[in-house]
């Protein structure tokens, strides 16, 4: 699995501070075409929208592999329609089987993307891929911890402030 493609896709949207990586069809384009996705020269709205989406969805599941309460069932929607849309399925070449798109296009590489995400499910790294707990932040990562209970991205930043509010919270009064 090309996890980092996926935490990079994940992290194009940030919250401290406020940030969005993709604001146009435009910049997705280039997004994808920078990491080899061969996106074609440009993308509709609608793709773009769906991109996002897809995006969002995949920032639940890693926070669900972090205790956050997600709607699962709604994220999953949205990954199984850019799935279809990307006409994802298995295919066998040189004696190996692997999950890829035959759409081209914008949908063909958002499909790259989810392809990367079935391959981790089936090798098991995918548990391994969480979003932040902190409110302020929900970034991705790879959880590299031997029992894989890493709760934030960092523990300087987001796991330093979260432990300082719990010591506030239990001395206050």
């Amino acid at each position: 699995m090309n996890f980092q493609l996926v935490i990079d896709f994940v992290n194009t949207a940030g919250l401290d501070p406020v940030r969005e990586d993709l604001p146009t069809p435009a910049a997705l384009v280039t997004w994808l075409d920078h990491r080899g996705l061969r996106p074609g020269t440009r993308a509709t709205a609608a793709e773009h929208e769906e991109a996002k989406r897809v995006r969002e969805a995949l920032l639940d599941l890693l926070l669900a592999h972090n205790e956050v309460e997600t709607n699962l069932d709604a994220a999953s929607a949205v990954l199984d329609h850019a799935a279809k849309s990307a006409g994802l399925a298995v295919r066998f070449a040189d004696g190996a089987a692997a999950v890829e798109p035959s759409a081209s296009g914008v949908r063909g590489a958002v499909g790259r993307i989810l392809s990367e995400v079935a391959a981790g499910m089936a090798d098991g790294t995918w548990e391994r891929l969480k979003a932040c707990r902190a409110d302020d932040c929900r970034h991705a990562f790879l959880d590299t911890s031997k029992n894989r209970s890493r709760a934030w991205c960092s523990m300087q930043s987001c796991g330093n402030r979260a432990k300082v509010a719990a010591y506030r919270e239990r001395h206050s009064t």
